[in-house]
């Protein structure tokens, strides 16, 4: 992530890319990833949100497999996530079939405790 619009709270660790829980509790997480070309359009852009580095979140990974258009076409996530004090959450993008890039000026990450 290029830039933290909003970081009242100081969670957003830019340092590392990732959200850090201040306290325990149940959090809400989204992210969108838009799509920009390399070389071809055949890339397949997949996303996931991950704990503390490395675990998948459960109901965060997606993918689009049909064919991507050059900043047009975005994969959003979406999820709820139980995390105790100093638990982290990072955006994971990758790409398979052929490489691409993530638009930085269009690409989000944000989280907020709920409950």
């Amino acid at each position: 992530m290029n830039v933290a619009e909003y970081n009242d709270q100081g969670c957003f660790d830019a340092a590392t890319n990732r959200f850090v829980a201040p306290v325990a509790g149940t959090y809400l997480f989204g992210a969108s990833l838009l799509f920009k070309i390399n070389s071809s359009s055949n890339a397949r852009m997949r996303g996931r949100l991950a704990l503390n580095g490395s675990t998948e979140i459960k109901g965060s990974l997606g993918e689009i497999s049909s064919a991507h258009v050059s900043e047009a076409t975005a994969l959003w996530l979406q999820t709820m996530v139980s995390l105790e004090a100093g638990d982290t959450v990072a955006l994971q993008g990758t790409f398979r079939a052929a490489d691409g890039y993530f638009a930085a000026d269009h690409t989000t990450f944000w989280g907020a405790k709920i409950g």
